[in-house]
């Protein structure tokens, strides 16, 4: 068992019992972070199911072919017409712009800059794009990053795997939960993961369906 799962077996049998029973925690750091790929992506899935996402992003970068990557002087200067186009709304166009403006005035910083900045200094330089709110920001921060204390105290799945393994009637508020999380320091990404992981099980209870 590795020292994550070991810590966090350690502080409760529930917790182990899930740790045993789950899909190991396999996040991987990205070699090559792009900022505003993935948080353009982030906000054209926002409220979407993943595949019609997929579909409408993937027109998105239809429109530049030829690239492997979004060019934030190119989405800025494409009519929002276009992108209307592709089937993002009014708001994620501007919110996708915004980003394409704040990446070249740097407010959002590159992929290596961003290796340098602690979790809260990308948290706060990132959530002044308009569309772009804490979560979205902590789930860069922790399947791209690799960062391994992000608590996502927000995150229904989260909260809700919680309730399941320790066998809670109510979700709990946010305010709780980032003091219950205080336990499982230094590897709150690998608790949140683990929880996630306690929704892929069958005997899933219904209550909080």
């Amino acid at each position: 068992m590795k020292a994550p799962e070991k810590h966090l077996a350690g502080t409760d049998p529930r917790f182990a019992a899930l740790i045993a029973q789950a899909r190991p925690f396999d996040v991987v750091t990205s070699v090559l972070v792009r900022p505003f790929d993935s948080l353009a992506a982030s906000i054209a899935y926002q409220q979407l199911s993943g595949k019609a996402a997929a579909t409408i992003f993937g027109r998105v970068r239809a429109l530049y072919p030829k690239r492997k990557w979004l060019d934030p002087k190119l989405v800025l200067a494409t009519p929002d017409e276009k992108l209307r186009g592709c089937g993002l709304s009014r708001s994620k166009v501007a919110a996708i712009k915004d980003l394409a403006a704040k990446t070249l005035d740097r407010t959002v910083p590159s992929g290596r800059a961003l290796a340098r900045m602690t979790d809260e200094e990308i948290i706060e330089r990132l959530t002044q794009v308009r569309g772009i709110g804490r979560w979205t920001v902590e789930m860069l921060l922790l399947f791209e990053l690799g960062r391994l204390d992000v608590w996502p105290v927000a995150d229904y799945g989260v909260q809700k795997g919680f309730a399941k393994t320790f066998g809670r009637k109510k979700l709990p508020t946010q305010r709780q939960f980032l003091k219950i999380g205080e336990k499982w320091r230094p590897y709150r990404s690998v608790a949140a993961w683990y929880f996630w992981r306690a929704l892929d099980r069958p005997e899933v209870s219904s209550r909080f369906d």
